[in-house]
């Protein structure tokens, strides 16, 4: 009969709540600039605006796919 040595996951734990914290920051600040319209006045909006917002959409689509298994990680 072979024994399991149970294993010290300490370090991957404080690695993994180290990332966690981090993205929770991130995210914060997103909700942040998002809530002040990512600082655009309505009045000054133009498609630089746009552009800027899809590509922010389309990175943050790429980790929401991942995330969730969805899009080109869909099994």
């Amino acid at each position: 009969m072979t024994t399991r040595r149970a294993t010290d996951n300490t370090k991957a734990l404080d690695a993994f709540m180290t990332a966690k914290f981090q993205i929770d920051a991130m995210l914060e600040r997103l909700k942040a600039l998002s809530d002040d319209h990512f600082e655009a006045h309505p009045d000054e909006i133009n498609w630089g605006h746009v552009g800027t917002l899809n590509n922010y959409a389309s990175l943050l689509r790429q980790i929401t796919d991942a995330a969730f298994k969805e899009g080109e990680h869909a099994a």
